[in-house]
């Protein structure tokens, strides 16, 4: 009774406490649910970002009867093909179209001419037949190996009356008293880093051949060949830190071994690469052991200065703001995945966050359709693109004027995201030469990760800057759409002979300038100056009966 007096309502406290802890372990549940959800996303979901919009007009199959008839565009050069050339019965095709197969091929591709003969052209009265012509046809083949021992012959002689002997001097090799020709060294360097073969694979590949070399050999192989690159990769660094414009960001990889004792033992240490792009279309990855700010300034501080874009990581923030001569830009397309991770709990909402960024990237598209560049780029952003970025950054703070947000909600990190770096994401629209996101980076960078899913990961860390020196060649070269395996054996067997003072006209960019129309070619190639007459051509025939 004393009890009841003192307390009217002995469950208010009760139902309030279960109240709270009802709704702590809901908002618990949720933050479960959005973790499944993104576990399930990267098993199983699709990778792709791209967002299916409503289009002004398209909400019927119809049009309606007032509706303006739109204007006939006017027509295309249309390109005249004969269907069958008359007698013949053949179709007319394109030069690049060489059979019903669709098969195309360059100029370069060995092919072998098999003369496939029916038995009355064989037999005994072969004589009694006319050959009218020749049907061809073509396919694609493949050898069992694709290695060869290259056996080379090199005469001893001496002139009459002398009794010295000449011994002709051996063709020229990248490696001295090597038995990896240079075609070796680039083919090991191609597989692996551009097609992900990891060096046991080639190993097993080689042996199926019919060959016995150690694996330890191949990987000696690429390590000395891979140091004969670096110092291009240096001069390619140097001309990437002049840019104006610089593109950063940062990958991790396992590299090098934690120790032999202690919790961590037999554990992979993780390291970092740190990929620059530059405005002359170039990449270097760059390598360091730590994702802290320090390697951002040891490679930055002493050679950059203009508009650094980066992710929002904060050491990019952290270092521009203590740098005068740079000014920090950065990615769009990171702000908007914060709001696609809310866009489920949230989907009106988050839809019309995801047009109104839609909306820059149109303009960014019409931009390009255009050929626009420089002052009258610039003009374009400001005219068309600052609006709809003002618009979209006050319907964000007016987003969370509203409250009802929880600071642990997705919509409410994604706001305060973009609002936090407003001036960042918006450098873009003053300076031309300046992407609106990191796109162009991470398609860069992309083989790193794709490699990590072959080799795993590499053996040391002096492994993981080799790694990043080769790739920087190899992913500079398709950027500039060279062929990695013509440029490596180019360029391998000319660093030796080229003046260390002009080591800048070996990086890619500058190579394809000045010695992509005629590059140095490995002995097994029937182009290369040494190959004899006798030895194989790009045309091989083979008899068939």
């Amino acid at each position: 009774m004393n009890s009841t007096a003192s307390d009217p309502c002995p469950n208010a406290s009760s139902s309030s406490a279960l109240a709270d802890e009802n709704a702590l372990l809901r908002e618990q549940v949720q933050i479960l649910q959005r973790q499944l959800d993104w576990f399930k996303k990267q098993l199983f979901g699709p990778k792709s970002e791209k967002q299916v919009f409503d289009l002004p007009g398209q909400d019927s199959l119809f049009q309606e009867d007032d509706a303006p008839v739109p204007e006939k565009p006017p027509e295309e050069k249309k390109r005249t093909v004969k269907a069958y050339q008359r007698g013949t019965g053949k179709k007319q095709r394109d030069d690049d179209c060489l059979n019903d197969t669709g098969l195309r091929f360059t100029a370069d591709v060995p092919v072998e001419v098999i003369e496939h003969l029916p038995p009355e052209l064989t037999g005994p009265e072969a004589d009694q037949y006319d050959i009218l012509g020749t049907k061809t046809t073509y396919r694609l083949a493949q050898r069992a190996s694709s290695y060869v021992v290259l056996k080379v012959e090199r005469p001893v002689f001496r002139r009459k009356g002398t009794e010295k002997p000449v011994t002709t001097p051996a063709p020229f090799n990248v490696l001295d008293n090597s038995l990896a020709d240079v075609s070796l060294l680039a083919g090991l360097l191609v597989d692996k880093f551009q097609f992900h073969l990891p060096l046991y694979r080639q190993h097993q590949r080689i042996q199926q051949a019919g060959i016995t070399v150690s694996r330890s050999t191949l990987t000696n192989l690429v390590k000395r060949a891979i140091d004969l690159l670096r110092p291009i990769v240096d001069a390619q660094t140097d001309n990437v830190l002049r840019s104006r414009v610089l593109a950063m960001d940062e990958t991790p990889i396992k590299a090098g071994h934690q120790g032999r004792a202690g919790p961590q033992k037999g554990k992979m240490k993780t390291g970092w690469f740190w990929p620059l792009y530059g405005d002359a279309d170039e990449v270097v990855f760059t390598y360091s052991n730590s994702r802290g700010r320090a390697h951002i300034e040891e490679v930055l501080s002493e050679s950059f200065s203009g508009t650094l874009i980066s992710d929002g990581y904060a050491a990019y923030a952290r270092y521009a703001a203590a740098q005068e001569s740079v000014t920090h830009a950065q990615c769009w397309v990171h702000g908007r995945r914060y709001f696609i991770e809310a866009q489920k709990d949230h989907p009106e909402t988050v839809t019309n966050a995801l047009q109104q960024i839609a909306k820059v990237y149109r303009n960014e598209e019409a931009i390009k359709t255009q050929g626009l560049t420089g002052e009258k780029k610039r003009q374009y952003r400001l005219e068309h693109s600052k609006p709809v970025v003002s618009d979209f950054f006050q319907w964000c703070r007016d987003q969370l004027a509203q409250g009802g947000l929880v600071p642990s909600d997705p919509l409410t990190k994604a706001l305060n995201y973009v609002l936090g770096r407003e001036a960042s994401l918006t450098v873009f629209l003053e300076n031309p030469d300046v992407q609106p996101d990191t796109n162009h980076l991470e398609r860069a960078l992309r083989p790193i990760p794709m490699g990590k899913k072959n080799w795993m990961f590499c053996w040391t860390e002096l492994g993981a800057e080799h790694l990043g020196i080769i790739q920087s060649l190899i992913s500079t070269c398709k950027l500039h759409d060279i062929n990695p395996y013509t440029y490596l054996v180019d360029v391998l067997q000319r660093v030796s002979q080229h003046p260390a003072s002009e080591v800048a006209n070996l990086t890619p960019r500058r190579w394809k300038i000045r010695f992509a129309e005629n590059p140095l070619r490995a002995l097994i190639d029937p182009r290369h100056p040494d190959r004899q007459a006798t030895q194989l051509t790009p045309v091989e025939v083979v008899h068939a009966h």
